[in-house]
Parts: C-alpha cells; sequence; structure tokens
C-alpha cells in the first residue's frame, strides 16, 4: 500500500518527491498517460528499475483458451488479454559508459510531476554515477489527446560537474519480458512474447517495428523519429532488428551545457488493413507530430484540457485531499475515453492489464454517467462501440436459447470472455445497463440522430432479451429467474431487485422509443403486440419484500439466508473470494459490493424515502466492500438518507483507492469506476443529482466538514454550474443565449434557471437521521477524515 499522503496535496498536481522502490509499480500506474487510444504506463525513462512494463493500444489483444475441469455447453471457449504492444518510452543514459541506473549510484534529487491541467508527466533527477560524475535530466511526457496516435517526450541532460561524454539510446522494443502472474483472478494473464516480427526500418533519425499476434491476428505498427539540439559534433544513428529499434545520439558536454532531444512516437493498429497501409499511417502521424512540433503539441494539450476543466471540474473547499483526488480521477476517466473512438473504455482504461484489459458493465454504470455530464462525445462512442458488438450479443443469446442480444459481462471485442459462469452467463443486467447508458446520453444531449440509428436497435434488442429471460407467474407477475446482480456474492438467483428494476425501466424505454421512430421499429421486426408485452412486463415487474422485517430483499428470499459470521472473520481473510468458496458465500447474508443500496440510486424513483432509511440500515450491516465499485454508491446513498459524515467517509476512499493504494492492487492499473465514483458521490452525492423520467433534480446537502461544492454539467449544449454552499445553493448557466433556460427541481421546489437570471435558493434543514449505521466488524470505510484539514 502507498503510504498516507505519498504525494503532497495539491489541486492541480500529483507530486512524487522522492522515488519509493516498494511502490514503484503502483505510481507507474498513477502517473499513466493516455487518450484512450494509446496508453503509456509511468514507468521511468530509463525503463529499469520498473514494477510491470507497460504500452497498450485500444482493443489490441490476444486470444488465449479459456480452462475449464468440466466443461459444459455455453462456455466461453477462449478469452481476450490486452497486449504490451512496442515500447516507446526506453531513453537510456550513458554518462562515460555509466548507465543512468537509480539503483546505483546516488540519487540525489527526483521528482516526478503528473500536471492535469497541461496533461503531461514531468520527472527532474539529479544522479550521480559510481564514478562520482553528476547530470541532471528533465523530461516531459505527453499522449496527445489531439492527434490520435501521437506521444512524444521532451528529454534534456545537463552537465554539472565537469565536462561528460554523453550517451543517449532511444529505443523500440517489442515483446517485453512480463513478471509472473498472480493467483489472484482480477490479475492479467501473463502472455510470452505475443508479438510475432513482420518489418524492421531505420532511418538515421529513428525506426519503424511491425508486428503481427500470433492467435488473434491483429497487426500493430510502432515509429519513432527524434529532433536533437546539442552542442556541435553531436552524432546521431540508428539500427535495427526484429524486435527493436534503437537510435543513438552521441556528444560530449561541457558543465552547464545541456543535450535535448525530441521522441516523437506513433502507433497504428488494424485487424484488416494491410502492412503497407499501416506503415504509411505511423508515418503520416509523425509526419503531422513533426509538423506541429513539441511546442505545438505541448499547446494543443494544454488547450484541450483548458475547455475540459471550463466543463467538467470539481470545485471542493473543506477536503484538500478530496478536491485534489477528484481532479485526479476526472483526468484518469477523460483520458480512459476521449479518443477511444467506437472501442471499449475497460475497468482499467489503458493504465495496466489488470482484468485482462476488458470493459465490464462498470462503464455504463460509472463511467459513462460522469462522462455524459462532462465529456458526452465520449460517451457516444463507447455507447457505438456496444452497438458495434451487436451481433456477438445476439450470436451469445442465441447460444443461451434466448432472444434478443445477451451483452458479455467481460470482453475486449465483443464475444464473452470469462469463464465463470456465474458472473459471465447469468450477471444479464449488463443489458439494462447499456439501455439506462442511451436513455441518460439522449435525455442530456438531445442527439435524437444517435437515438433513431444507434440506441433504438440497442434498447429493442435488450428488452426482446428481457421478455425472453422473464416470465409471468399464475398471478400475473413477471420473474426474472437464475441471474447474478451486481453482488457477485449472490449469485444465480431469482428476482435480483437491481436487475429487475433495471430491465423495467429497459422495456419501458424501448417501449417509447419504437413509438417515436415507428418505421425504423418496422425494420427490426418490432410490433406494437411486441411493445405492448414490454410494457406488460415491465409494469408487472416482481419486486421482493420482506414484510415482516420491512425491508426489500436484495433478491427473493435474501433475508431468509443465514447470516455470515463477521465477528469471526478476521481481517487478513479480505476479500472473502481469495479465501472461502463460492458455496459459502452464495448461502449466506453477505454482500461484495452494493447491489439493492444500487438500485436505490439508479432507480430511486422506485422507494420510498422511509423504505431507502430501513434498507440502507440493514444492507449497510451486510456489505463487506471487496470491491471498489462500492464505496461511491454507499456515500450516495448516506448522503441521500441522512448521513452525510458516513457519506463523507466513503467519499474519501472512492476518492483515495488509487493515490493511496487502498485495495493493494493498483499496480495493474487504476480503478476507473471508482475514480468517476468520486464524482458520483459528491455530484450525486452531496449534490443530490438525479434525472428520473428526464427530469432534473437536486438535493444539495453537504457534509460539516465541506463548506462549498461547486461543479458544472453539460444539459443540451449549455453548461449549468450548482454551488452548494451549507445554507444555500446557486445555479447558473454559462455558454448561451438569453433565451435559454433550464428547467430543473431543488429538493421538492422547481426552478427556472437562465443565463441572464441565476437562481439562489436556500438548502432546508436536514431531517433526523435516526441510528447511526453500522458496519460489518472490521470493514469499516478506510479513510476516516483527519482531524485538522488545512482549508483551501
Amino acid at each position: 500500500m502507498i503510504r498516507e499522503r505519498a504525494y503532497p496535496v495539491e489541486p492541480w498536481h500529483v507530486r512524487e518527491t522522492r522515488l519509493d522502490m516498494d511502490v514503484l509499480a503502483q505510481s507507474e500506474s498513477v502517473f499513466a498517460l493516455s487518450n484512450g487510444h494509446v496508453g503509456l504506463r509511468g514507468n521511468l525513462d530509463e525503463g529499469e528499475p520498473h514494477g510491470l512494463p507497460g504500452t497498450y493500444l485500444n482493443s489490441f489483444y490476444e486470444l488465449r483458451p479459456l480452462p475449464y475441469a468440466e466443461a459444459g455447453y455455453g462456455f466461453p471457449e477462449s478469452g481476450q488479454t490486452i497486449v504490451n504492444v512496442t515500447n516507446g518510452k526506453l531513453i537510456r543514459l550513458l554518462v562515460d559508459d555509466e548507465p543512468l541506473d537509480v539503483r546505483y549510484g546516488e540519487l540525489l534529487a527526483h521528482e516526478r510531476i503528473l500536471d492535469l491541467r497541461a496533461g503531461t508527466l514531468h520527472r527532474e533527477l539529479h544522479w550521480r554515477s559510481p564514478a562520482g560524475r553528476e547530470v541532471k535530466v528533465r523530461s516531459t511526457r505527453l499522449v496527445s489527446f489531439t492527434q490520435r496516435s501521437v506521444a512524444a517526450i521532451s528529454y534534456e541532460v545537463e552537465a554539472v560537474n565537469g565536462p561528460l561524454r554523453l550517451i543517449v539510446q532511444s529505443e523500440l522494443v517489442a515483446n517485453e519480458s512480463l513478471p509472473a502472474q498472480s493467483k489472484d483472478p482480477r490479475v492479467a494473464a501473463v502472455l510470452e512474447s505475443p508479438l510475432q516480427a513482420e518489418e524492421e526500418l531505420t532511418t538515421p533519425d529513428g525506426g519503424q517495428l511491425i508486428h503481427r499476434t500470433k492467435v488473434s491476428g491483429l497487426r500493430v505498427a510502432a515509429a519513432m523519429e527524434h529532433e536533437v539540439h546539442g552542442p556541435d559534433h553531436t552524432t546521431i544513428e540508428s539500427e535495427g532488428y526484429q524486435d527493436w529499434v534503437r537510435t543513438t545520439i552521441a556528444c560530449v558536454l561541457q558543465p552547464g551545457e545541456k543535450l535535448r532531444v525530441i521522441k516523437y512516437l506513433t502507433y497504428s493498429w488494424s485487424s484488416r488493413r494491410s502492412l503497407p497501409a499501416l506503415r504509411d499511417q505511423v508515418g503520416a502521424a509523425l509526419a503531422g507530430a513533426r509538423l506541429d512540433g513539441w511546442d505545438g503539441l505541448h499547446r494543443e494539450q494544454r488547450n484541450y484540457l483548458d475547455a475540459f476543466w471550463d466543463a467538467a471540474d470539481v470545485l471542493v473547499e473543506g477536503d484538500p485531499e478530496v478536491q485534489q483526488a477528484v481532479r485526479f480521477g476526472l483526468f484518469h476517466v477523460l483520458q480512459a475515453g476521449a479518443r477511444a473512438e467506437q472501442r471499449p473504455i475497460s475497468a482499467k482504461g489503458l493504465t495496466g492489464p489488470g482484468y485482462d484489459g476488458h470493459a465490464f458493465w462498470d462503464t455504463e454504470m460509472f463511467v459513462l454517467p460522469v462522462l455524459t455530464y462532462t465529456q458526452p462525445s465520449a460517451v457516444r462512442s463507447a455507447l457505438q462501440w456496444r452497438h458495434s458488438t451487436l451481433d456477438s450479443a445476439r450470436e451469445r443469446a442465441e447460444t443461451l436459447n434466448l432472444r434478443g442480444a445477451a451483452f458479455p459481462w467481460r470482453t475486449i471485442e465483443g464475444p464473452e470472455s470469462s469463464g465463470y459462469w456465474p458472473a459471465g452467463t447469468a450477471a444479464f443486467h449488463i443489458a439494462a445497463d447499456i439501455a439506462d447508458a442511451i436513455r441518460r446520453y439522449v435525455m442530456v444531449t438531445g442527439d435524437v440522430q444517435f437515438e433513431r440509428e444507434v440506441g433504438l436497435e440497442l434498447l429493442v434488442e435488450t428488452a426482446r432479451l428481457w421478455r425472453s429471460i422473464g416470465h409471468h407467474d399464475r398471478h400475473g407477475q413477471f420473474h426474472i429467474d437464475g441471474v447474478t446482480g451486481p453482488d457477485e456474492y449472490t449469485a444465480v438467483k431469482n428476482d435480483n431487485i437491481y436487475t429487475n428494476l433495471m430491465a423495467q425501466r429497459n422495456l419501458l424505454a424501448a417501449a417509447d422509443v419504437v413509438m417515436r421512430y415507428r418505421d425504423e421499429a418496422f425494420h427490426l421486426g418490432v410490433s406494437d403486440e411486441e411493445a405492448a408485452s414490454w410494457r406488460d412486463a415491465a409494469t408487472s415487474m416482481h419486486v421482493p419484500y420482506d414484510e415482516e422485517l420491512d425491508v426489500h430483499q436484495q433478491v427473493e428470499g435474501f433475508t431468509r439466508l443465514q447470516e455470515w459470521d463477521f465477528t469471526h472473520t478476521p481481517a487478513e481473510k479480505y476479500p472473502l473470494l481469495l479465501h472461502y468458496p463460492y458455496f459459502e458465500l452464495y448461502r449466506k447474508q453477505v454482500v461484495k459490493q452494493a447491489d439493492l443500496v444500487l438500485a436505490m440510486h439508479w432507480r430511486g424513483d422506485a422507494f420510498t424515502p422511509e423504505e431507502k432509511v430501513r434498507n440502507f440500515l440493514y444492507y449497510e450491516r451486510r456489505t463487506v466492500r471487496d470491491s471498489s465499485l462500492s464505496a461511491c454508491t454507499q456515500a450516495v446513498l448516506a448522503a441521500e438518507v441522512g448521513h452525510p459524515e458516513l457519506a463523507h467517509t466513503y467519499l474519501r476512499e472512492a476518492a483515495l483507492m488509487d493515490l493511496h493504494d487502498l485495495n493493494e492492487n493498483t499496480r495493474d492499473g487504476v480503478h476507473m469506476a471508482s475514480l468517476a465514483g468520486a464524482w458520483l458521490a459528491l455530484v450525486s452525492g452531496f449534490g443530490g443529482l438525479r434525472d428520473h423520467h428526464g427530469e432534473l433534480s437536486f438535493a444539495p446537502r453537504l457534509s460539516s466538514r465541506l463548506n462549498r461544492l461547486e461543479f458544472s454539467l453539460q444539459w443540451r449544449g449549455l453548461s449549468l454550474r450548482v454551488d452548494v454552499r451549507p445554507h444555500q445553493t446557486t445555479y447558473s448557466l454559462r455558454h448561451g443565449s438569453p433565451d435559454d433556460v433550464v428547467e430543473l427541481r431543488h429538493h421538492d421546489q422547481v426552478l427556472r434557471v437562465s443565463c441572464d437570471e441565476p437562481v439562489t435558493v436556500p438548502v432546508p434543514p436536514a431531517e433526523p437521521s435516526g441510528p447511526p449505521p453500522e458496519q460489518p466488524p472490521g470493514r469499516s470505510p478506510l479513510l476516516r477524515l483527519p482531524e485538522h484539514v488545512n482549508e483551501q
């Protein structure tokens, strides 16, 4: 685990002031740069030491067999694993033929800064070689948001205490050796030498490598080129072999003199295009990078982020750690989706190989809600990717003897990649999650073209799935049996409330959309009778309730199950999935992550305020948070039901998940959903944002340690600013005309907000909150607020 406050608390930077070898892999994830297409882990420029090397391209994967002790009908036969592609970050330095290696000689100073406004990773070090020669190195790295295939590094060396002979070796390297695989199922499979060389090309100032995966047959090209600024008689030459190309720069520096190298990197991959086509594409991308130059790329990056922060920034006063963390989280969420362009947003983005690089349902239910209100173009792209996988989803449904589309629990390209069927096959709620993301995107943007061309078909096929899975009982109630909800410790059960309520909304949304686009629906084979059957199923959806305990049941019969013995479960036995058989977990009242509580967030319109209070107290005592997805949802509901201080502690857990490595697995990549969850905890929790039935509503109320919360939301091309203080809230509009008006609800009051007239209204006093919620022994929130924090 990263020690507390390993990174000084600053509002716009994540700064590492010393190099800690014990958490090198974790820092590589924290300092990763990406644009949604290309991802570079924050490895040291010289490559060694490293925790986990990593350079990734979105959706570039290799196939591997999924082994089963006993195979079964419908089990997926192969899985997909993200591939560590050609590494272009490497810049080795030799000082009088001694390699710069921070493990040798003396590291006099070392600092790295992730600049959230500039979109760069900056590094400065002062190193004394074993022979006593000193150099200062300054490097700045970026992955361009404006030029999708381009990354660039500015690398500068200064002689300090005497003339030095310097050799800089800048490389492209394929098939790097990776650390051995952990037994933790959340860790990626390790593929040895997955890339097969096809072509190598060198030029005096750079080179290219083209490889192909051995089984999936995907082709990748990587290219580099250098600008060199140094003293007279500086030399540059390149050499290449099938798995590496090296450009060597040599010079002699006098004290105070500098050598500066600008390295341009470009990447491209395809499953269809020819080798010459990829070769030409990376060459053209290099030409574009050179045209703008380092200064142009750096300026474009800052301008792009200025626009993003203007639309998306969250201001937090009262907890500086959360202020830093929510911006860090928004930055990584943006990096995961900005230029994904009809490819998935995975659980780790492109920051590490965790979960084999797979995308899950948490993309739609945690990441996309944030992007919908801050960067909606990325959401359109992510949902277009889901649409592109419809054929695979239809095939999967047919294999399972179902109609419609059965989307995968985890995947890269579209086919199901989970060999564990209680989660992979039975977690059908992914269909409703996709439908809800479509509903929200269209509501927020008004993008009716997308709704007609993409959303309609997705909603129809997911509605068909629910009508196919579910059934009416003899009393006319509609049931969805044998499914797994978000809580993977309660698997293959009947009538999971989250699944049922989300499917209900899915069915109604589909019935509505086919009425709006009757001609297009006709071409999809939708009849009036079929749409009516969707409404019938939705209106008769069964929602399990325990009349004796006066709480909803997460699944039918959940409150009858045996209680888990939390008192005799030692701390070292968490997460439970690594220490107990699933058979034992499935038949007890123990919740891995918010499930019914998640339903109360996204389908809060289906519960009364009193039901939410009782349900929250009941499930809080049984939720162990063995998933990073849980804390943010518990924060949202704790805030809603009157426990703002508890909400604040859960907010801190979600927000600081990676900056403090709370789950001790940040080495495999940051937790994208938890980082998005920090925004949700603030905006949906303390800001009270809800969007039920197409209505934008807020119920803001801060914790005692927050003095102010200010955030922006994109709404139909306008920017709605919400400024929450302890006793009042101000709503204002930007970037619109005087005639533009947004109607919203503040607690129980309807407001009309225009660009000319901000509206300030009081925050109603909180209702009595009742007894404090209890967590299972030893499972209280991981990060309490320090006793004394410095105000911003």
